[in-house]
């Protein structure tokens, strides 16, 4: 009988003994994982806040890039020999050398000034070039709203191509909706938010000397002012299929008011990148023929859009000469470092191109008369 109680007695022990040990495990195994789970979450916040901060670093880089190039603009608005060596320095491909009369480099980075809690991010920029001539001009459009691009070349040019609508502005994730084959003018509402914009596209130049008369006048196939309506239609299974092709002179729309918007054949998949719609305008001379002063106005109807504008020349690209300069800048924080590319303009934010002389909700009317006898003006204007 003692020995059938201690051998109960030693495998009770037994049996406490692995709930221990069992136990002690659990909890030793929960424990790691936990301070796992925090070293991983402090890890991933600390390479979060460094790449934030390299980030801005890089965007400290574009600021000063943008500072050099408006010291360079000053410098050469009277030209001399401070204009040819900031110029020289603007287009070296050498990091920070574009920089130069704006920061000074230091073991080959520019510091970032910062308060005393955040030196331990130790943040400097570390390579700033600066690209005057791009190969084309990018930007983005809201619906109703417009951009003026100046058409400045390189060299000279024939025709400009106009691309737009890309992979970010879809609404939703299908296929680009191009199900229309002609080109109706819908309400707001019935326009798909997968539709490309119809893009108006205005051009606006003058040869070497020109009237204001000009620009209502097309003479011997030379023309100062065109405008078009790009109206997406059809589907293109190949976003890189040929070009629609048309001369901006024989399509303009305020010579021939009566006609039909321009249809231009677009791509209906673009999940491989690139622009649904594509339309190269051959430029007409500049009446009086001459240099070449123009412009375009690009304005996006029904949707927003993504666009990008090249030039060419018998169908080679030629680049624009300083109209969009790129800014490639990479920032450091510790040992993370990013990198980013910004397109900039030398536009006045306090001087913005109007979308139109005059614009209202309601109704409106305007008389106008000339007369030196006040008494010839009769206000009989009723909207």
């Amino acid at each position: 009988m003692k020995a059938s109680i201690n051998m109960n007695k030693r495998q009770a022990g037994a049996v406490s003994l692995f709930v221990v040990i069992f136990a002690t495990l659990l909890i030793t195994v929960i424990t790691i994982s936990f301070a796992r789970l925090m070293t991983s979450d402090q890890q991933q916040a600390t390479t979060a806040d460094l790449s934030q901060s390299a980030y801005d670093s890089a965007q400290a880089g574009v600021e000063d890039a943008k500072r050099a190039l408006l010291n360079y603009q000053s410098l050469c608005s009277v030209g001399g020999p401070a204009c040819d060596m900031a110029r020289t320095n603007i287009d070296s491909p050498v990091c920070n050398v574009s920089l130069t009369g704006v920061a000074t480099p230091q073991n080959g980075e520019v510091m970032i000034q910062q308060t005393v809690g955040d030196k331990a991010l130790d943040q400097a920029y570390t390579c700033v070039t600066i690209t005057r001539n791009t190969d084309d001009y990018q930007g983005a459009l809201q619906a109703g709203t417009s951009r003026l691009i100046p058409l400045v070349g390189t060299g000279a040019f024939d025709s400009v191509l106009v691309e737009w609508y890309s992979a970010g502005d879809l609404q939703d994730p299908t296929n680009v909706d191009l199900t229309a084959t002609t080109t109706p003018l819908l309400s707001q509402s019935s326009w798909s938010i997968n539709k490309p914009s119809v893009m108006r596209a205005q051009l606006m130049q003058v040869g070497s000397s020109f009237k204001l008369s000009d620009f209502d006048n097309t003479t011997n196939g030379q023309s100062n002012a065109n405008t078009l309506f790009l109206y997406p239609v059809g589907i293109k299974n190949n976003v890189n299929a040929a070009i629609d092709t048309e001369t901006v002179l024989i399509r303009d729309i305020r010579k021939t008011p009566t006609g039909s918007p321009l249809p231009i054949t677009c791509s209906g998949d673009i999940s491989g990148g690139g622009y649904a719609c594509r339309a190269q305008l051959i430029l007409p001379t500049p009446i009086g023929g001459g240099n070449r002063t123009a412009f375009l106005r690009l304005t996006s109807l029904y949707n927003k859009t993504n666009f990008r504008v090249s030039l060419l020349n018998s169908n080679n690209t030629v680049q624009f000469n300083g109209v969009q300069p790129q800014i490639d800048s990479t920032g450091r924080a510790n040992d993370l470092f990013r990198r980013v590319q910004s397109r900039v303009e030398f536009s006045d934010p306090n001087f913005p191109y109007p979308e139109a002389a005059v614009q209202t909700t309601g109704n409106f009317c305007k008389n106008f008369l000339v007369t030196n006898n006040p008494s010839d003006y009769v206000n009989n204007c009723t909207p």
